[in-house]
């Protein structure tokens, strides 16, 4: 996990709401840090960072504003379903917001009329194909709450705020048909297709469409946004003509693709009514100086082909969501309890969101990461790593599509250590390390860290899919990199790990850990392959240094932080490998003896990650609690981690390094001199370790994904 420097900490001011019922509730209210709207990639994914959907205008993840505003009329009077704007207009009084793993669903109440907005993204990973398409559905279905029948209409739109990095680059728009959809697009008038690199960016090359089916009552129109509100606000319809004055800034009369849907009678019975978001980035992802197309586009498929698809599949997909969230929720409430199925919930979509699936040439599949709010670094072993059991439960074939583009740089002969790299660069460009010393020097490397991550997770993906087939293409860089945390791996030098904002460490016994499991999978993986004898030798180095690392790690009623300090602790999170990989390397006195710790170490909102600070990792903690033998361990370890999500004052997509007594997301200072902090990150897909630790249910939800080899 990168940070740009070794943070100096700061806080965010406190922001604390009530909030209305809502998914996240248990012994007390709770509520989402931030509420997922439209989650499809790293650069098309829109949050609600306030409990009201009504209290603030919508934001990309890094906090810009990228507004989507609704309205609904109701019997001649306008109220505010989404957004700010216009301020003089009332919110329709908000009554419940539930967060699944492929929806969001709003419902208001007032004026007799009672609405229900849903926001879906057809995030259904057995399903690479659906799973790809850079598509959100908005839904809007009205009933009658008083008996009686009223007079409705709804407004919708959206700024070309989401098609710009910033509001001084200059869009241009247009207005087509495919079949029956009546479409709408914008995007910047120069497209510089991947032009930059960088982690606080927005997209500024592609498109996005706004598609709604043809109709009785349906209207469209791209306008200046602030008009077209005020004539809807004032009872009148959307102009006839799109605005001509193009090309021009975003921030000179905002330009909106606006929609409006007059509708028949209000009665018991709902009325529906639904539009399509889709954004083409063209191309996706550069991967050492090629260009990539996003998966959904491998053969050949054009942005109407996917409007169209889109729009035919919706009602299948509508129900296909349905039945994955409810399963979904029961398996989570089963494995984990209300809490922890809360949390998976929110997770879920922020996880998947923060990677762009891609294709390579042959039309495989390619899974880039990005580093959220901590460098823009894609594809990095350390991040994969703790994303990993998000991918490995619901389709294997995304651990493979995260691991291959790894592989194919540490043998394209551009990377030239014997251990594994840090990252590919900076995102969307995988043209190389960027990171600490770059292709050039080891400096502020991670090397046991990297190596291990990408030994246990090919054999983990092996070892899921009783197939070791990656690891067989690529087995001379694996047996380079065994070799290597056989040399280093015990007891390791003066370097960091994947907490870098914590510094670098020498003796590091978690990584130390890591460096055994990761021996022990590389034993694994031989086995697999038939080389029984390589298997039994690196079999042999593992029990060995497990045998010393205990020596070595023990502090009386726990183990230390680094071997050369007594007196100190962390959490030992890499030890779940022990045990799901079957490894059994480690007596299972050692997880028990951690687990009783932890629970002395407890504060408000978790535990910390080591004794040096009182921060500590979300991920971390839920793979630290999967020790944990007995579920009343489990939920008394987590129920304060459940508490930070429903109470943290950092109201922005979940954070996973926050300080444990207060719930304040950590803040570190960027080289421009900016506070930010881990948001949105694909990390949270660590929170499914739990599930991986329940067979039954790993093996059911793993068994749904077909491979693609």
């Amino acid at each position: 996990m990168r940070v740009l420097r070794r943070p100096a900490i700061a806080v965010l001011a406190s922001l604390l709401f009530s909030t209305l019922s809502s998914e996240f509730q248990a012994a007390e209210a709770r509520r989402a840090p931030a509420v997922p709207l439209v989650t499809c990639d790293p650069y098309f994914s829109i949050w609600s960072f306030t409990n009201q959907l009504t209290d603030s205008d919508t934001c990309h993840w890094t906090g810009a504003r990228q507004a989507l505003t609704s309205l609904v009329r109701i019997d001649g009077v306008t109220y505010r379903l989404m957004g700010a704007r216009p301020s003089g207009v009332p919110a329709l009084p908000q009554a419940h917001v539930e967060v699944s793993p492929t929806r969001t669903t709003y419902e208001f109440e007032g004026a007799g009329v009672r609405v229900r907005l849903t926001f879906m993204n057809a995030k259904l990973p057995s399903d690479l194909e659906t799973f790809s398409r850079p598509v959100a559905y908005l839904t809007w279905e009205l009933r009658s709450g008083d008996g009686r029948l009223h007079k409705a209409s709804v407004y919708y739109d959206n700024t070309a705020e989401l098609v710009v990095n910033t509001t001084d680059q200059a869009v241009v728009w247009s207005h087509s048909r495919v079949e029956n959809l009546a479409v709408m697009r914008t995007g910047t008038q120069d497209q510089p297709v991947l032009a930059k690199s960088g982690d606080d960016l927005r997209i500024d090359w592609g498109y996005l469409y706004v598609a709604t089916p043809e109709g009785r009552g349906v209207s469209e129109v791209i306008q200046e946004g602030e008009a077209t509100r005020s004539r809807f606000a004032r009872g009148e319809s959307l102009p006839s003509q799109d605005d001509t004055s193009m090309p021009r800034a975003v921030r000179d009369r905002m330009p909106a693709q606006a929609v409006q849907f007059d509708l028949p009678p209000i009665g018991p019975s709902p009325v529906e009514r639904h539009l399509t978001l889709a954004y083409d980035e063209v191309y996706s992802i550069e991967l050492l100086h090629r260009r990539l197309r996003p998966y959904w586009r491998r053969n050949g498929i054009q942005a109407s082909d996917l409007l169209r698809m889109a729009e035919k599949d919706y009602a299948t997909l509508s129900v296909k969501c349905k039945e994955f969230d409810n399963d979904f929720r029961e398996d989570m409430t089963r494995v984990g309890g209300e809490g922890y199925a809360d949390l998976t919930a929110l997770s879920y979509r922020q996880a998947f969101a923060a990677n762009e699936l891609a294709a390579d040439a042959d039309g495989h599949p390619l899974l880039f990461p990005k580093e959220n709010f901590s460098d823009g670094s894609i594809s990095t072993p350390d991040v994969i790593h703790p994303e990993s059991p998000i991918l490995l439960l619901f389709n294997p074939e995304l651990m493979r599509a995260s691991l291959a583009p790894i592989f194919v740089y540490a043998t394209s002969g551009q990377w030239r250590f014997p251990f594994a790299p840090a990252q590919l660069g900076t995102y969307p460009l995988a043209n190389g390390q960027t990171y600490g010393g770059g292709e050039t020097s080891e400096k502020d490397q991670q090397p046991i860290e990297e190596t291990g991550d990408m030994l246990i997770m090919t054999a983990a993906l092996a070892r899921m899919e009783q197939d070791p087939d990656l690891a067989v293409k690529y087995w001379p860089v694996l047996a380079q990199w065994a070799k290597y945390l056989k040399e280093k791996g015990l007891d390791p030098d003066r370097q960091l790990c994947t907490d870098d904002f914590a510094g670098p460490l020498a003796h590091n016994t978690n990584l130390s850990l890591k460096a055994i499991e990761a021996l022990g999978a590389y034993s694994l993986l031989c086995k697999m392959r038939g080389d029984n004898g390589e298997a039994a030798s690196y079999r042999q180095t593992a029990e060995e240094y497990a045998r010393r690392w205990i020596a070595m790690a023990q502090d009386g009623d726990h183990f230390r932080l680094a071997f050369d300090q007594p007196g100190t602790w962390s959490q030992k999170y890499n030890l779940v490998w022990d045990r799901l990989l079957g490894l059994n390397l480690f007596p299972h006195a050692i997880a028990r003896t951690e687990i009783t710790y932890y629970q002395r170490e407890l504060l408000k909102f978790g535990w910390p990650l080591d004794s040096r600070n009182s921060y500590t990792k979300l991920d971390w903690e839920v793979w630290s609690a999967s020790l944990a033998e007995s579920q009343a361990d489990f939920q008394e370890l987590m129920s304060r981690v459940f508490n930070f999500v429903g109470q943290t004052p950092s109201r922005v997509p979940l954070p996973d390094w926050y300080y444990a007594t207060d719930g304040k997301q950590c803040l570190y200072r960027t080289k421009d001199g900016h506070h930010i902090g881990f948001q949105a990150r694909p990390v949270v897909g660590g929170v499914f370790m739990k599930v991986l630790m329940d067979t039954p249910t790993w093996k059911k939800w793993c068994s749904r994904a077909p491979q693609v080899k």
